[in-house]
This record gives structure tokens, sequence and C-alpha cells, in this order.
């Protein structure tokens, strides 16, 4: 009989430094202790790609239905992110119409072009601006709002709706005012958009709401609130967040190194692609895959017990250099790879192509109205987060026009 094997715990980790800097700890982690358990955010984690990837691909020992997970404490419970198996398929097919690539490629330049545009010419004469604030999240989520049926949201409460929900669905060190303040941000969401939602269940519209309430439903009978509310809540989440914190990483990327920037904005066509797709992998808008352990698992010579939270960390597989040659840096001209940041197997996010598209437009739309923007040497770009990170401010100079 062996003897029990004993698991590594990475008691070194903080909350505060994987908010301040997480790769660093990563490194670390993927080079001394692959798999370890985190008491100051209750997981396991991977951190290989080899690993993440393994483990994304098998629901069978590794479930997405993880008990007591931030977001389904949030936002209640199932959602397409804690589930599997026939139940994981209806809500994608709930999802997945408005935001599959054939159907997002027919709406989101018109969609996504004219928010640009306007936001683009209220800064365009400053000569400076803050980009997070003024114009790449108001683009992410008035954009959003515009293809879920919520156009009469304004850009502000979207945003503030954002930071709630965030704050309670990242709440692994289960911190007692982050949980308040994400449940306070789902009640105004409901008392917000409960009513809506039901008369959209009698009268069908052309929103991704309208489509969750109706779409892929063998029996034709509308699914009801309690079915879409915690997936709604979700894409509010990550719908929200991820384009428009991407476009300000890629952005931010993009402006540290001027000879890749000059060469995008003299050839976008050829190269803004590749800016945003290595951006995405440089720095992961969403950290990690959250999983369960159906069964004792042993792993790098580690053996997690039946039932333990596992997180797949995404953001540290993007940076393996197992995978990937020099991670570290942004390199515009790398070979075409495949990264993370779109998740992993059946959990692949329904929304990439969108927010993809997202990001290039408004990138293309600010570099070619402005193309001598430049970082502001005098106020350092500052991220945060490890569940979701982005720069806080970005703040840019550039020629008034």
């Amino acid at each position: 009989m062996k003897p029990p094997i004993r698991s590594p715990v990475a008691h070194w980790v903080t909350v505060a430094e994987l908010d301040r800097d997480p790769y660093p700890i990563y490194a670390r982690l993927r080079e001394q202790m692959p798999v370890a358990y985190v008491p100051a955010v209750n997981v396991w984690m991977l951190t290989r790609w080899a690993d993440v990837e393994r483990a994304a691909g098998d629901p069978q020992r590794f479930s997405a239905a993880a008990p007591n997970s931030p977001v389904e404490c949030t936002f209640g419970s199932p959602t397409v992110l804690t589930c599997d198996g026939p139940l994981h398929r209806d809500m994608r097919a709930s999802i997945d119409p408005k935001f599959r690539p054939r159907e997002v490629d027919d709406y989101i330049d018109a969609l996504v072009r004219p928010i640009a545009v306007e936001l683009v010419e209220r800064i365009a004469g400053l000569g400076e601006a803050e980009l997070m604030a003024s114009y790449l999240e108001p683009i992410s989520v008035l954009s959003l709002g515009a293809v879920l049926g919520l156009a009469d949201v304004d850009d502000a409460t979207l945003r503030r709706w954002f930071g709630g929900l965030a704050s309670g669905a990242t709440n692994y060190e289960r911190d007692a005012h982050k949980q308040t303040v994400g449940d306070a941000t789902v009640r105004e969401i409901h008392e917000r958009l409960d009513e809506r939602i039901e008369r959209l269940r009698v009268a069908p519209e052309d929103s991704a709401i309208s489509q969750m309430l109706h779409a892929g439903r063998a029996s034709g009978a509308p699914r009801s609130l309690a079915e879409i509310m915690p997936n709604l809540l979700v894409i509010l989440l990550g719908g929200m967040q991820e384009p428009g914190h991407a476009a300000g990483s890629v952005l931010w990327a993009l402006l540290s190194d001027p000879g890749a920037a000059r060469e995008v904005i003299a050839d976008p066509d050829r190269l803004l692609d590749a800016a945003v797709d290595e951006g995405l992998r440089l720095v992961a808008p969403i950290g990690s895959q959250l999983r369960a352990s159906a069964e004792p698992i042993e792993l790098d010579g580690v053996t997690i017990p039946r039932g333990d939270p596992v997180a797949l960390m995404i953001a540290s597989a993007n940076r393996d250099t197992a995978r990937f040659d020099d991670p570290d840096r942004f390199d515009l001209h790398r070979p075409r790879q495949r990264h993370g940041s779109f998740c992993f197997g059946r959990h692949f996010c329904s929304g990439h192509r969108f927010a993809r598209q997202q990001v290039r437009i408004a990138l293309e739309v600010l570099l070619e109205r402005l193309p001598d923007i430049t970082l502001d040497a005098t106020r350092p770009v500052e991220f945060r987060g490890w569940e979701f990170r982005a720069p806080q401010h970005l703040h840019a100079r550039f020629t008034p026009c």
C-alpha cells in the first residue's frame, strides 16, 4: 500500500499579492508547486498549460458543478459555467444564437462602430484622456446592453453593475463586505429587469435576452425567469468586463512597444487581429475556470481530495514557457498559437467572437482617429486583479484634432 502523499499548500500566497501582480506567483507555482492548495482563496490551483488543458477536457474527473462557487453563491444555481451534460447543452442553446460567429459578423460593425466613433469624438479635441472610463469600458457595456435589449440602461449603471457583480463572483476569500456588494447588485438587477423579462416571455423580440427565453427549447415553452437569470448575470459580468478590459490591456501592450504600435497603425488590416490575440494571451481578462474534483485525483504527484474546488489557472497557462517562448513579452509577430483566454473545452466562451470584434473595432477607430496617441509617461499604468485583471486607468496623450 502506498503511503499517503502530502499535498503542497501555498501558505505564502496572499490575496493582496495576487491582486497586485499574480504573474510572479504563477511562475513560482509552475516551477515548484504546479498543483497547490492556496488557502488565501480556498482553491487548488493548476498552473501549467498541460494540466489546465487536460483538466478542462475531462468533465468526468473535473466537474463544472463546483459547490459553493462564488458565482453560484452570488448569481444562483445553476449557471452555464457551473454545470455539464444535457443541462449545459440546454443553456448553451439559449445563449449561443445571438453570439455565433456568423451572426456576430452580420451585426457587430454596425453596432459597435457608431458607439466608438461618438466616444472618440468626445475626446479627440482634448489632447489627453483616461481611456478606460471615457472610451473602452463604455464601448463594452453599451454594445452588450444593445445586443441584450438593454439599450435604455446607461453606461454608468452598466459599469456599476459590473463592479458589483464582480465583487461577489470573485469572492474566493469569502469576504463579507464583497458578498454584500455582490448580493445588493443582484437585487438591483432583479428589480430593474424581472418585469421586462416576464413581458418578453409573452412577446418575444430580436434581443439576446428574448432568445435566452425562447431559443433551442424542444418543447416550445419559454424558459422561466429563474432559469435564465443566473446566466444573464454571467453574461452581464463577462460580456461587460471581458471586451473593455481586454481592449485596455491590448492597447497598453501595444503602446508600450512604439515600434509595434507604428506597424499596426500603418497596416491594421494585416496586424490588428494579431495584436488583439497577443494582448489577450499576455493579460487574460478572466484568470481561471473553476472546477471540482469528482473523485480523488492524483496529478503531478499530488492527491486532490474528492469534492475540492480546483481553479484551472488560464492566466498562468498563457505564460507557461513549456507552451510559449518568452511568454512575459508582448510579441506582435509571435507565431499564432491557441491560448486559453476564452477558456477550454465545452465551456469555451460563447461570446468569444463578439468580444474579439468589439476589441478590434474599438482599437481600429481609436488608432485611425488619433494615430499619434501615446501613453502618458507621467501617469504610469497600474493593473489590478487576478481573477479579473485590467488597467485601473489608462492615461494617454495625443494631438488635439
